[in-house]
């Protein structure tokens, strides 16, 4: 034994018979010093910061296991701060939850950018391989001029296809139509059915509806879900797993029915493209597959990319659509004044050489946004409660937010949706409460919303993250709402009111929140004239 060896071992000997009281001293004297280094300041103008009791990790640790409430309560607790720094392992996590501080974030989109932060997302939730990240990650923000890359090209042609004009007009009004054709078969099936009706889950009934309409109207007759119904809850096992898979830890084994479903889905997409049926789904479908191969990604990849975007059009509208109609059919004063406004809009077509006992009738969807207030204010309110959502962006220099706060190079700054929203200086008493006054123009709520920054209301995100979609959402949303108002009757099974059960806050806030417990109804077809119209009734936009 070497002289090196013997003074090692002398020492783990005077270690072993030191006190306990010196090992606990030693203990907690370790936890001080990196408790008080977590609350080092980096810069004197960074935002405050506010460690966790676990240094470093503890927020980490926090969100893995309490999802959105953790980080929404932080910023509660600390409503006086607009920003303020959580000290995670070798970076810092900023959180914005002041409006005019979110606006100038969002005015900032060349140092603070979300761009950087979409190749690492996608790859963790979508399984992408690192040849497609290679591809992904070139000129992911180009300057005018500069060539460009897949996002780039990818953003630009969403962006044009969702913008107002005639693209969101014909999207807007094949994805109503195709989700009529959904009711419709719904309404027929009812009045088939002999027996008394039994009570079915309504998150589950609106999921259906949306998710078999939306597949068909972008990826066309021949879909993957339209072929294997199976894969329908296939896709929700994804969706409920994302939080899991961002994480990325043996995802196959952590996420298992997440990881599972997602790639059933990816084989049945990557069948759907090799087939070349994508040539028989929607004009904006055809583009990205063509934009995703000319890039060069295989068919296996953008398959995977397909997920993502199938994902974007089914999950939020959803989501949005139950707790709209949940709010609406659980008070019967609020279904009474949507109705009514409903049918003010509901116009019978007068074409002399149509069948006079089965008129055509139409329901422009511009008529219910400007000439339904009270639909569009629950539909508002119904996203405000909904949205505990963070806009992320990464600090890509040194940065002074506001000529005031220091944001670090290399950090994340997330603009905290859910406490906004629940912020009582902006939205007024009882903010956890579904109350949709909040956004009706009568004069007391017209001064209040006068004085409500822009930026304050999050759904959507914001600046140049605005998410591209939201004309349609709102377009295919009031739709489908207003149908189904006119056409049925939803009650609860021992015909009471509906229970409109809290939100699922305890997950990461990736999309609108799902309710934290089951909603049973029992759905009748109404006998009424204008029931009767919507079955020989069309959109116009």
């Amino acid at each position: 034994m070497t002289f090196r060896h013997i003074k090692m071992e002398s020492l783990i000997q005077g270690w072993s018979k030191l006190p306990t009281a010196t090992w606990i001293a030693a203990f907690f004297l370790l936890y001080f010093l990196l408790y008080q280094y977590s609350k080092t300041k980096v810069d004197r103008k960074e935002p405050p910061v506010i460690a966790s009791h676990v240094p470093f990790v503890g927020h980490l640790v926090g969100m893995a296991l309490r999802g959105g409430k953790y980080m929404k309560n932080i910023g509660l607790q600390n409503k006086h701060l607009p920003i303020f720094t959580l000290p995670v392992p070798m970076s810092r996590l900023y959180i914005v939850t002041d409006p005019s501080l979110a606006a100038a974030v969002q005015r900032a989109s060349k140092a603070l950018s979300f761009t950087p932060i979409i190749p690492e997302v996608t790859e963790r939730v979508l399984g992408l391989d690192r040849p497609t990240m290679e591809i992904t990650r070139k000129n992911l923000d180009p300057n005018p001029g500069e060539e460009r890359g897949f996002l780039a090209d990818i953003q630009d042609m969403v962006y044009a296809h969702f913008g107002p004009g005639s693209s969101l007009t014909a999207i807007s009004l094949g994805a109503a139509r195709e989700l009529r054709t959904e009711v419709l078969a719904f309404a027929a099936s009812q009045s088939a059915c002999t027996t008394a009706k039994q009570p079915i889950d309504m998150l589950s009934w609106v999921r259906h509806l949306v998710a078999v309409s939306t597949a068909k109207y972008f990826y066309g007759p021949q879909n993957p879900i339209s072929l294997d119904p199976k894969l329908e809850e296939c896709f929700w096992d994804f969706d409920h797993g994302l939080g899991k898979l961002l994480m990325n830890v043996l995802p196959s084994v952590t996420a298992g029915r997440a990881y599972k479903g997602r790639e059933q889905l990816v084989e049945a997409l990557e069948l759907y493209l090799v087939n070349g049926l994508h040539t028989t789904g929607s004009q904006i479908v055809q583009e990205r597959v063509e934009i995703a191969l000319r890039h060069g990604w295989t068919l296996r990849a953008t398959a995977r990319s397909e997920l993502s975007f199938l994902f974007a059009g089914i999950v939020n509208a959803t989501t949005s659509t139950f707790w709209i109609l949940l709010q609406i059919f659980a008070d019967p004063q609020l279904l009474s004044e949507i109705r009514e406004e409903i049918i003010k809009v509901l116009n019978r077509n007068d074409d002399p050489d149509q069948d006079t006992h089965h008129p055509m009738h139409k329901l422009n969807i511009t008529d219910l946004k400007v000439h339904c207030p009270v639909l569009v204010a629950v539909y508002r309110e119904c996203l405000r409660l909904g949205s505990d959502n963070y806009s992320t962006r990464m600090v890509k220099e040194d940065f002074l937010l506001a000529d005031r706060y220091f944001l670090k190079k290399g950090a994340v700054v997330q603009i905290a949706g859910g406490v906004i929203h629940a912020d009582q200086s902006i939205w007024g008493e009882a903010v956890e409460t579904f109350n949709h006054h909040r956004f009706l123009n009568n004069s007391k709520q017209r001064t209040r919303q006068s004085q409500i920054h822009p930026a304050a209301f999050r759904a959507f995100g914001g600046g140049k993250t605005l998410c591209p979609g939201r004309h349609f959402a709102m377009n295919e949303i009031l739709g489908l709402v207003a149908l189904i108002v006119l056409m049925f009757d939803i009650e609860a099974p021992d015909g009471g009111r509906i229970k409109v059960p809290r939100k699922n806050d305890g997950v990461l806030p990736v999309h609108i929140l799902e309710p934290n417990s089951d909603v049973k109804v029992v759905i009748s077809n109404r006998q009424d004239k204008y029931a009767e119209a919507c079955s020989n009734l069309d959109f116009e936009l």
